[in-house]
């Protein structure tokens, strides 16, 4: 049994006393001192780990002002603050150990959009593809795109001044940016604008720290302008943050929003910003050029670059390999044809953008021309992408190469640190083969890619940051990295910003960081915003001055995970392996991941959340010297009833009211098991697979709610219940039964169908298949011999589907039988009976592998409970791993021979499935084949993009969750079922979805199978 585990709180003690005097100066906003909170805002998507105080959630730029002048006050005047967008960085620059101020769960809101002066007005909180999905329908965009551009916010792209690909065409966050309304912690307020003459000559003569402000940044933009045009390197990249090169623009105004774009926090915290918008091109296409081998993708991006191409992407072989393993390659795979006898070993994404067609294929066939030389140049050919959807899903894989280089088997794992590095392009190959050079000579492994045609390099090191001999390996490649960048003309800091760089930052900016330091200190006098970063304010007396952080002095995650140790890092799927790369941050509702964060904007509720917390919480064990494991393999030997009075005595003992496992269950408890992270996330980090663990653990300390019981044994209870259908029916559908139900924890139960899927094969004459009765089959009727596999759910409630599949698989000439009825077990693993669900789901494997040893083909129908067969069961041992049971599209796909003449009852019809997450997060490609299926019919199907519906097995028939159930249904499928034409026919391929949208649409949606079968009654 797991002991009760408190962590070290490091919190000042006067936080709730901050926490009731911000709402007594009215604070509208959320706080939160919890330590799950606090562990999952303690990382970033950097190497460090440092521990907030606490986390505050403004809704308003009036909490803003309300946050500094209560820290203002002399009881709160030493704490730190610290602004953090989407959390997604890479150097640290939202990690602090005082208050982090976070913006993107309620600042999120659009404030205006004027199409005609091609303007928006925006919260910090609001995402990027947030802003260019709204600004879609008036044919603008908000231009820098950046990988992490799902979940990355406006308020955290101008804190780094963010850019990405296509920078060289569109520039920084900063050329965008026309106006910032900030706070200091001073609660003065400003909106920071271009300013003329005149009105610079007023901001400068106010009296207060805004007129210091203006008066201190313009006397040295003025004073040392030769010294900043001789140190501001000449880069598409320069210096950001604190930019004097950029305070006086072409036009001559002066412009403070130069000096705040790319601060990161530590001048003033960012409430909205007004931006400039650009057309969206009209027409774009990519050529994607392979090479033999990486070095000859860089010589040849510089030719691209001269061809005038509006960006060009490379892409080394590490990068590539991890690609064509990820789940985005199966829409892009036919772009990057496999050469048998040389393999690609690095990749050019050439982009053109053109205002018409015609100019569009000019454009691509100068290009084109100019490739087509061949082998000279290493190329061994290419390929161009026309279709806006193709264009998209080319550059979504190059947005998840980040994230991808996380995805090892080891832990000696590519590591963010010298990432970004920017030198100009023209030394760009020179600077590459050294850069090599140097991690080959120390030994090292990396993955390589970057926008070479402005001169940016990311290059991620592996390294086991618990290993002794790999710690001082950050400090010693950092070093030299800097010596070679300015060797060639370069920065350290292209792209992703300086955070816990910032020691660097004297070294670059040489004579002109006293500058720094006096800008600094006129916004921050008291170094408060996110100290240590990019400059250390000049001290107001003889005091020593506040250091800037060091790359080795700031506490590394690697120190928690030594404690935890590789082998049980290793067993609990990913979760202390998550990079922080943020991919399951994704605002966009109909995403498959992560339906929980979607619905509650609350970052423990997400894959990245859980990942921390469960890294939390085994760390705590294993200071306990309790091994996870070992404790789990106790339980299963023990007796659960033996273990009752103890569980009791805990869940009542008031002493165990702290402990932090409690916190971490509340976020697994919102976990949906929906596995589209399992899919989805680059790291694949499977939240449902370590959940099941955790819960395993929890509950052989603390009592389970009265509902687990039930819904684990549900498909053990099934049969039963069809036999007392009435009664269940009554319970399911009474007023009464519903509120005992509710009591119980259960709500939204379906009812039972008047015929029960065994009277209905009865009556067609359907057995169950025999293993031993089918090896005495001859090989072709067992080639023509189909066994559904159908679940228990979709059995008892939704039967009709299995009797179509058993119909259709007759018109197609073939043999259909049913499996014998057999416990799945994923109500069992999703609530984290492990031994149980081990148990069933050897006895179920083995009469599957019976079956499929004999050679006939095996068939599930809902797509969670086959995919099972996949991925949980490939965790249990001694479960033979070919047993291969087909989703039904996948079966049809090898049958499209076999499917009965085109029906007229197609026509004047549309067909639009909505798939389930499940599916379409780990089987991506199964929908394809559900397109070619339709198409083989004559039928144009429409698969819609959307979301999770809610209800994911048994999440939204659990009490606690129904509402969450509906607010997702409501964000992604609710407009989809709603707007359905009349001449649409709607399918689901779910056993849930259809559940959820007959309870909640009160629509009844066929699964698809059923609609082919019916075209052909």
């Amino acid at each position: 049994m797991i002991p009760r585990l408190q962590m070290s709180n490091d919190a000042p003690t006067d936080l709730m006393s901050l926490s009731s005097r911000l709402s007594d100066a009215g604070f509208s906003g959320d706080s939160d001192f919890s330590a799950a909170t606090r562990s999952v805002f303690a990382t970033d998507n950097s190497i460090y780990q440092v521990q907030p105080s606490g986390i505050l959630f403004p809704r308003s730029f009036g909490d803003l002002k309300v946050i500094a002048a209560v820290l203002s006050e002399p009881s709160f005047r030493e704490m730190m603050l610290a602004p953090r967008g989407g959390g997604t960085g890479t150097n640290g620059q939202s990690l602090t150990s005082g208050i982090v101020i976070d913006c993107s769960r309620h600042m999120n809101r659009i404030l205006e959009i004027d199409p005609v002066r091609r303007i928006a007005r925006v919260q910090a909180g609001v995402v990027r593809d947030q802003l260019n999905r709204a600004l879609k329908p008036h044919g603008l965009f908000f231009a820098p795109e950046l990988s992490t551009s799902n979940r990355a916010t406006i308020g955290g792209m101008i804190s780094t001044d963010a850019c990405g690909q296509g920078s060289c065409l569109y520039g920084k966050t900063s050329n965008h940016v026309l106006g910032l309304r900030v706070v200091l912690t001073d609660g003065s307020a400003w909106w920071s604008r271009p300013m003329d003459e005149l009105e610079l000559a007023r901001a400068m003569a106010r009296q207060d720290r805004i007129g210091d402000i203006h008066r201190t940044v313009e006397a040295i933009a003025r004073e040392k302008r030769e010294r900043i045009e001789t140190v501001f390197p000449q880069l598409n990249r320069y210096m950001t943050g604190y930019d004097l090169a950029h305070v006086r623009r072409g036009d001559g105004r002066f412009d403070l929003n130069a000096i705040l774009c790319g601060s990161e926090g530590t001048l003033a915290m960012i409430a909205e910003a007004e931006l400039n918008l650009l057309p969206i091109p009209a027409h774009t296409a990519l050529i994607n050029i392979r090479y033999s081998d990486f070095n000859a993708a860089l010589e040849d991006a510089r030719s691209l670059t001269a061809l005038k191409v509006a960006s060009v992407e490379t892409i080394d072989e590490t990068v590539l390999g991890l690609a064509r393993k990820d789940i985005a390659w199966t829409g892009i795979a036919d772009f990057f044809p496999p050469e048998e006898s040389d393999p690609a070993n690095g990749i050019n994404i050439a982009e053109m953008l053109a205002d018409d067609e015609s100019e569009l294929e000019d454009k691509l066939a100068t290009v084109t021309r100019a490739i087509e030389g061949g082998r000279e140049a290493g190329r061994l050919g290419y390929t161009i992408a026309r279709e806006n959807a193709d264009v998209e899903a080319i550059w979504t894989m190059r947005k998840r190469a980040v994230g991808l280089l996380g995805n090892v088997d080891s832990p000696v794992r590519p590591v963010a640190f010298v990432e970004d590095t920017a030198v100009p392009p023209e030394n760009l190959a020179a600077y590459i083969r050294e850069f090599r050079a140097l991690l080959d000579e120390a030994g090292l492994s990396y993955g390589m890619f970057g926008h070479v045609d402005a001169g940016v390099l990311h290059v991620r090191p592996a390294l086991d940051l618990t290993r002794d001999d790999h710690v001082p390996m950050v400090r010693r490649i950092s070093d030299a990295v800097v010596a070679l960048t300015r060797r060639h003309g370069g920065v350290l800091w292209g792209e992703h910003g300086k955070g816990v760089r910032s020691e660097y930052v004297p070294e670059f900016f040489g004579d002109l960081y006293p500058s720094l330091q006096d800008i600094k200190r006129a916004f921050d006098p008291d170094n408060r915003l996110n100290p240590g970063k990019i400059a250390a304010p000049l001290p107001m007396s003889d005091s020593t001055p506040a250091p800037l952080l060091k790359i080795d002095q700031v506490p590394l995650r690697g120190a928690t995970d030594r404690v935890i140790g590789n082998e049980i890092r290793a067993a609990f799927d990913n979760a202390a392996y998550c990079n922080g790369n943020g991919a399951c941050f994704d605002f966009d509702e109909t995403s498959p991941m992560c339906p929980s964060y979607k619905a509650s904007r609350d970052r423990r509720y997400s894959p990245k959340g859980r990942a921390m917390l469960m890294r939390e919480w085994l760390r705590l064990l294993a200071e306990k010297n309790i091994d996870p494991r070992k404790e789990a393999a106790r339980l299963r030997c023990g007796k659960t009833l033996a273990s009752l009075p103890v569980r009791i005595f805990n869940s009542l003992d008031p002493r165990n009211r702290n402990d932090f496992s409690h916190e971490v269950r509340e976020a697994m408890d919102t976990c949906l098991a929906c596995k589209a992270c399992a899919g989805q996330c680059p790291v694949k980090v499977s939240v449902p697979a370590f959940r099941s663990k955790f819960l395993e653990l929890y509950y052989g300390r603390y009592l389970r709610p009265l509902k687990d019981p039930l819904v684990s044994a549900i498909e053990a209870t099934l049969p039963w219940l069809i036999r007392i259908r009435p009664l269940y029916n009554l319970l399911a559908g009474s007023l009464i039964g519903q509120r005992l139900m509710r009591v119980i924890g259960l709500t939204a139960l379906p009812v039972l169908p008047k015929k029960s899927l065994k009277t209905a094969v009865d009556d067609l004459g359907i057995s169950a298949a025999d293993p031993d009765v089918l090896a005495t089959l001859s090989p072709a009727e067992r080639a023509r011999t189909v066994v559904f596999v159908p679940d228990a759910f979709t059995a008892s409630f939704d039967p009709d589907v299995v009797v179509a599949a058993i119909m259709l698989a007759r018109n197609m000439g073939l043999s259909p039988l049913i499996a014998a009825s057999h416990v799945n077990g994923k109500a069992l693993h999703v609530h984290g009976y492990l031994g149980r669900f081990e148990a069933a789901a050897k006895m179920t494997a083995s009469y599957l592998q019976r079956l499929s040893d004999v050679g006939v083909a095996l068939v599930g129908l809902d797509p969670s409970m086959t995919l099972i067969f996949r991925s949980e069961y490939k965790s249990v041992p001694a479960i033979a791993p070919n047993t291969a049971v087909l989703l039904p599209q996948e079966w049809l796909a090898l049958n499209l021979e076999r499917l009965p003449s085109k029906g007229v009852g197609a026509l004047g019809k549309r067909f639009q499935l909505l798939p389930h997450c499940t599916e379409r997060g780990t089987a991506p490609a199964s929908l394809n084949q559900w397109r070619a299926i339709f198409h083989a019919l004559g039928i144009e199907l429409n698969v819609l993009h959307v979301g999770c519906c809610g209800m994911a097995g048994t999440f939204g028939h659990e009490v606690r969750n129904r509402m969450t159930s509906h607010q997702l249904y409501a964000m992604s499928w609710a407009p989809l079922v709603a707007a359905a034409p009349a001449d649409t026919i709607l399918m689901a391929t779910g056993y849930s979805c259809r559940s959820q949208v007959s309870h909640i649409g009160k629509t009844k949606i066929p699964h698809p199978v059923q609609v082919i079968q019916r075209l052909f009654d």
